[in-house]
């Protein structure tokens, strides 16, 4: 009989060297909307990712990760380059009116990381193929918050990224 699996997000489900890596309350609060699995995008990313992974068992993250940039993000894939995070690239996509950061940013990257740390949730891994990919989102994310000038959780949403940077290393 197939164990069903919850929706969201549940230390008490998770795997267990997922929590040796990240123990942090914050990585499994389905409420906290700075966390991986909080906000509305990422439990979206996650219930998706758990859904591609039942139909795709033994298929690699990075098609996974390379489906929700091109669906999520409106771009190709081989866009989602280092180039994405550097600072005056950001600050103009914020800044111009025709572009939609919140989405094009903001939820993108959001649903890289919740993939990929969905991932290490479930399976206690992140695929080496698909950390630059969550590498990248973490790192925009950041870039992304500190150019948020009246957002008053940027510095706590920053450091709850670093700390993900660290699992991300780990896992």
């Amino acid at each position: 009989m197939e164990e069903e699996v919850l929706g969201g997000i549940d230390k008490d489900r998770g795997h267990p060297r997922a929590i040796q890596i990240i123990p942090d309350e914050f990585f499994w609060d389905c409420t906290d909307e700075l966390a991986p699995f909080g906000s509305d995008e990422g439990d979206t990313a996650l219930s998706e990712y758990r859904d591609w992974r039942k139909e795709n068992p033994d298929e690699p993250l990075e098609e996974c990760l390379i489906w929700t940039i091109e669906s999520v993000g409106e771009i190709d894939a081989s866009e989602y380059s280092d180039a994405i995070f550097h600072e005056p690239t950001v600050r103009e996509q914020i800044e111009d009116p025709d572009f939609d950061d919140q989405q094009l940013i903001y939820t993108t990257d959001v649903s890289v990381i919740a993939t990929a740390f969905g991932q290490l949730a479930d399976e206690g891994k992140i695929d080496a193929a698909a950390k630059p990919y969550a590498a990248r989102a973490l790192k925009r994310q950041a870039v992304w918050a500190k150019l948020q000038p009246d957002w008053a959780h940027a510095d706590e949403y920053i450091g709850k990224l670093s700390r993900l940077q660290a699992a991300l290393a780990e896992a």
